[in-house]
């Protein structure tokens, strides 16, 4: 038996190794082309020290000096002594290529894309390359932008099917953007794109309080891979509440799949807020003004938010002005980028 440590640098990226039960982090990533700095082995100097985010591991032995117990308390390990008992997501504090690693490249074909909405365009990508892919739901991936040399543009998975041979987007139409372009006016069934990641802090934790999920636009996204991990995990045993804001009633998209996701996790719900005033949905606004005491919990709730700037500083100016600190406060942010 084996499992999977996924190794989350400094810089973001994230690579993923094989580690038996009875081998230590630091050889597994050795055998597999990843330098995890280190100076002893012997679980003395510390160089080697790392925070698990999640996952059941074994602390082997090392002396005081090199890891206290407020240190293991905290999550903190030594990865050259550190032995897995479960799938576990280890923070690196260094970057990736002083590791000897870096992102990596995979090549897949366009099966579909599909206008959701004026606003939004869903993109697959099929390939027997994706095999090799794996990543932390909420993370993301640069796709080079057919056509256009040296030119690609992040976008966070919302999915990859059981096979592992398909992954899908939800791009934003950007008028005049490259990627916008491309799929408005050249895609093709069958066309190449290369991808690189998986790239990103922002994923998914081990859920051990109430969770509160704000999307702007295609910010839901990378919500929609983090619940199909929770539902194929066996869902939450703690509340778990989306709300996905958009500027106007056509840029809704997903709501099958969001319905899908409530009924195969027992403790999420989602709302959809609009913008525009004559919406007709009922709550209107933005994702501030929906936001209920409920769902903060007194601050002992992690928050995870992904959109455009503007909305990710007025949901901090938000928590500040009801005095509330939440456990947890994970964002992601993004712009569309038209050059």
């Amino acid at each position: 038996m084996s499992f999977t440590i996924a190794l989350n640098f400094e810089d973001g990226v994230t690579r993923f190794v094989d580690c038996g039960p009875d081998d230590t982090v630091v050889n597994a990533a050795y055998r597999q082309g990843i330098n995890i700095p280190m100076d002893c082995r012997e679980g003395a100097c510390a160089t080697c020290k790392c925070r698990v985010e999640s996952g059941k591991y074994s602390l082997g032995d090392y002396i005081d000096d090199a890891l206290s117990k407020e240190e293991a308390g905290a999550g903190y390990a030594l990865a050259c002594q550190m032995r897995p008992e479960s799938d576990c997501v280890v923070l690196v504090p260094t970057q990736s290529t002083a590791c000897n690693t870096k992102p990596e490249s995979f090549v897949a074909q366009i099966e579909d894309v599909k206008r959701l909405s004026d606003s939004t365009f869903s993109l697959v990508l099929r390939g027997d390359d994706l095999r090799r892919l794996d990543y932390l739901p909420g993370q993301y991936a640069n796709l080079q932008v057919p056509g256009e040399a040296e030119q690609h543009r992040a976008y966070s998975f919302s999915s990859m099917d059981a096979a592992r041979t398909k992954v899908s987007f939800l791009i934003r139409n950007v008028p005049g953007g490259l990627m916008s372009g491309f799929l408005r006016e050249r895609a093709k069934v069958g066309e190449s794109i290369r991808l690189t990641g998986p790239i990103g802090s922002f994923y998914i934790r081990a859920i051990q309080r109430p969770v509160l999920m704000l999307a702007g636009g295609t910010g839901l996204a990378p919500f929609l891979a983090m619940l199909e991990k929770i539902a194929a995990n066996g869902g939450s045993k703690y509340p778990i509440h989306l709300i996905y804001g958009v500027n106007t009633d056509r840029d809704v998209v997903e709501t099958d799949r969001l319905d899908a996701l409530a009924q195969r996790i027992d403790k999420f719900s989602y709302a959809i807020c609009v913008v525009d005033a004559n919406s007709e949905h009922p709550k209107k606004g933005y994702v501030t003004h929906h936001i209920e005491p409920t769902h903060l919990n007194e601050g002992e709730v992690d928050i995870y938010l992904c959109g455009p700037p503007p909305m990710v500083d007025a949901v901090a100016q938000h928590l500040r002005d009801v005095d509330i600190k939440s456990a947890s406060f994970h964002f992601e942010k993004f712009a569309p980028s038209l050059s």
